[in-house]
């Protein structure tokens, strides 16, 4: 029997099933009581008093790169780097070698989860046979061994036909897709942003169209066949304002946003700092205003990382060479925290409805939410504490962030998975 309570922690709970301080209770794995001081004796009690206790964050888009990239991230390294940033359950992108998208690929990936996890995860199978947007994956049997949704990640679907016939039959049976929106031959050769700072420094740009012309085609599709379409990564004033006016019009369309893409613009790019490039690469100051306020008016359904770790050899110099990616697992509540609720876009209890009770819905898991009788999947914020961001002490294999050094508020003390303690914060005073 393993028991933990926590004492006079202020609940925030998207659920809105409880909220205030209270004491909680959690044995065998499960929240077991709710209440404002609870006398029973625990294995171990976590003093909270002026902590805010939230629903584990969810992490719809992780790149935990195992099997095949074993160099750049491991499932052992990258759940405990999730745990470090307050996630208890993530979803791995199925771009590893092999691609995740037969049994024999993903019987081998959940082997290595159950070894190795320090958190949930939940694999993403891949759309397509070999991500070629030829042969469609077999869905159900994929489905049935654990896979919770379907994307070709970083190489977007090719065509228009491949996408209706890919959404059709995720519809028969409740399926999500997900799709990386890129047309290429708009963004083929480009390492950052097309606009002022591309031409200001003399790389080739990546156009805000080859993004949002895929969102459109995909958004068109979904409409004409009532299928829901997950769009990945949203970056643009445009993407989101074409969301925006398709949810209008009823159309099952969610979609997700990076904690770097609300944080960080084009601006902080300089020759040789490759820490920053990314796909969707950074936008404008005008792009980020406008993600913040579809976060705020609900058109962003949910933050995801894309936590992309790579090797530092693969972070050239050199734009052209350097792989595109940003190691985001660990940072991404203090960028939110700070860039969202402090100024007031969100409330915490907001932003906890992006980061934990909008994905557990869309994933269709029972969590994301604070309710005695389920999973204790929780996490201890600290909002009143700075952090220093310092890539030396990422858990994740991936060092490349572009905001080493930067100071954000907000801090992770505990993360608890399933009732046990998955990080503890000792450097917290």
């Amino acid at each position: 029997m393993n028991e933990i309570a926590i004492k006079q922690c202020s609940i925030i709970d998207p659920g809105n099933t409880y909220e205030g301080i209270n004491d909680i209770y959690i044995e065998d794995g499960l929240i077991k009581l709710i209440e404002p001081s609870i006398g029973l004796a625990a294995d171990k009690v976590i003093d909270a008093e002026g902590l805010f206790l939230l629903p584990g964050f969810i992490d719809m888009h992780a790149h935990l790169r195992e099997p095949g990239f074993e160099y750049k991230e491991t499932v052992y390294s990258g759940t405990r780097a999730a745990a470090r940033g307050g996630y208890t359950s993530i979803c791995c992108m199925p771009n590893t070698r092999p691609v995740i998208d037969d049994e024999a690929s993903l019987s081998m990936l959940q082997k290595i989860i159950k070894k190795d996890a320090a958190v949930k995860v939940y694999p993403i199978a891949a759309i397509s046979k070999g991500q070629k947007s030829t042969e469609l994956v077999e869905m159900n049997k994929l489905s049935e061994m654990g896979a919770v949704a379907f994307s070709d990640d970083g190489r977007p679907v090719a065509t228009a036909a491949f996408m209706m016939k890919a959404l059709l039959s995720a519809k028969e049976k409740g399926f999500m897709i997900i799709d990386h929106c890129e047309e290429l031959s708009l963004a083929e050769g480009g390492a950052i942003n097309k606009g002022r700072k591309s031409e200001q420094m003399g790389i080739r740009g990546i156009h805000p169209l080859s993004e949002e012309l895929n969102i459109m085609r995909d958004i068109m599709i979904a409409g004409n066949t009532d299928s829901h379409i997950h769009i990945a990564h949203v970056s643009t004033a445009g993407s989101a304002e074409t969301i925006r006016e398709a949810k209008k019009r009823g159309v099952k369309v969610t979609c997700e946003v990076t904690p770097h893409h609300i944080g960080l613009t084009e601006d902080i790019i300089t020759p040789g700092f490759t820490d920053c490039k990314v796909n969707p690469p950074l936008r404008t100051a005008g792009d980020v205003e406008a993600l913040k306020e579809a976060l705020k008016d609900g058109t962003i359904d949910v933050i995801a990382t894309d936590h992309a770790p790579h090797h530092k050899d693969e972070k050239s110099e050199d734009f052209y060479s350097s792989a595109f990616g940003i190691s985001g697992l660990e940072t991404a509540f203090s960028v939110c925290y700070t860039e969202l609720v402090e100024p007031g876009i969100l409330t915490l209890k907001e932003l906890s409805e992006r980061m934990s009770k909008n994905p557990a819905e869309l994933l269709k898991l029972d969590t994301g939410i604070i309710r005695t009788g389920i999973a204790a999947d929780l996490v201890l914020v600290d909002t009143a504490r700075e952090i220093t961001v310092n890539r030396n002490d990422f858990l994740s294999k991936g060092k490349n962030t572009p905001i080493h050094g930067k100071t954000y508020k907000g801090d992770i003390v505990y993360t608890i998975v399933d009732g046990n303690v998955a990080y503890e914060n000792k450097n917290r005073l």
